[in-house]
């Protein structure tokens, strides 16, 4: 089976029904907080400027709240996702809150678009982590304007080296950075590129990389989640937003 049925299954049998219920926090949120660590937009600022009236894709938008927040932004959001569990949740909340804009059932390595059509591709945890990059970033780089903007959070390369098997991450290296590719979970598989590799892709799809944040938990780190404690990302980034703009 491959990663895009894999991880199909995986949304749409068990990973949305612990999601869903996260989406109307998400969705009511007046500033974006982005990622696990909830961080600010005024601290990140991962939003371009001039977001009025721009058409943006969300690439594996899951239940497309950060499609939401581009909509109260002023932009022309569409989102795309695989799992109809993720999506029959964004509609919900589509209606709930009024916000209205395209939700396709699709992935994010082929999406049903023309070339040069959006000003801002941007994924937190959909396709940056979900979908093959070699597959992804080339389509992502098709869609965008010449000069559009490429936005997307994931774990960091240090998180995946140190996470095992089943536990959160510790101080142990689990597993080598050269030929990182992959996390397989079993029940699913997620993508994760060493950070020279991931420059290296980026380059040869045409992007210049304008910053890579690391992101530090915030104080007092008293959050856990199973794959990561805050005491741990306080120490080390575990997870890491690019931005990397389209040459032309």
């Amino acid at each position: 089976m491959n990663h895009v049925e894999q991880n199909r299954r995986y949304w749409d049998g068990e990973a949305a029904a612990w999601h869903g219920p996260l989406a109307r926090d998400h969705w009511s949120q007046v500033e974006p907080r982005w990622g696990l660590w909830a961080t600010p937009e005024s601290q990140v600022s991962v939003l371009p400027d001039g977001i009025a009236g721009m058409p943006t894709i969300e690439l594996g938008c899951g239940t497309a709240y950060v499609s939401a927040w581009l909509a109260r932004a002023g932009a022309r959001p569409v989102g795309i996702d695989l799992s109809e569990k993720q999506l029959e949740t964004a509609r919900a909340m589509q209606t709930e809150f009024g916000i209205d804009f395209p939700l396709v059932l699709g992935k994010a390595e082929a999406v049903p678009y023309d070339d040069n059509t959006f000003g801002l591709a941007i994924s937190e945890y959909g396709a940056s982590l979900w979908c093959d990059p070699y597959q992804w970033i080339p389509e992502a780089a098709r869609l965008l304007l010449p000069g559009g903007l490429l936005v997307f959070m994931r774990y960091s390369p240090l998180f995946a080296l140190c996470v095992p098997p089943e536990g959160p991450a510790s101080t142990t290296l689990f597993r080598a950075q050269f030929g990182l590719t992959k996390l397989d979970w079993g029940n699913h598989v997620q993508f994760v590129l060493p950070h020279g590799e991931m420059l290296r892709l980026l380059r040869s799809c045409g992007f210049v990389v304008e910053d890579l944040i690391e992101i530090q938990a915030p104080p007092p780190a008293d959050r856990d989640y199973a794959e990561v404690s805050g005491d741990w990302a306080r120490q080390w980034p575990s997870e890491e937003i690019w931005k990397a703009r389209l040459a032309g």
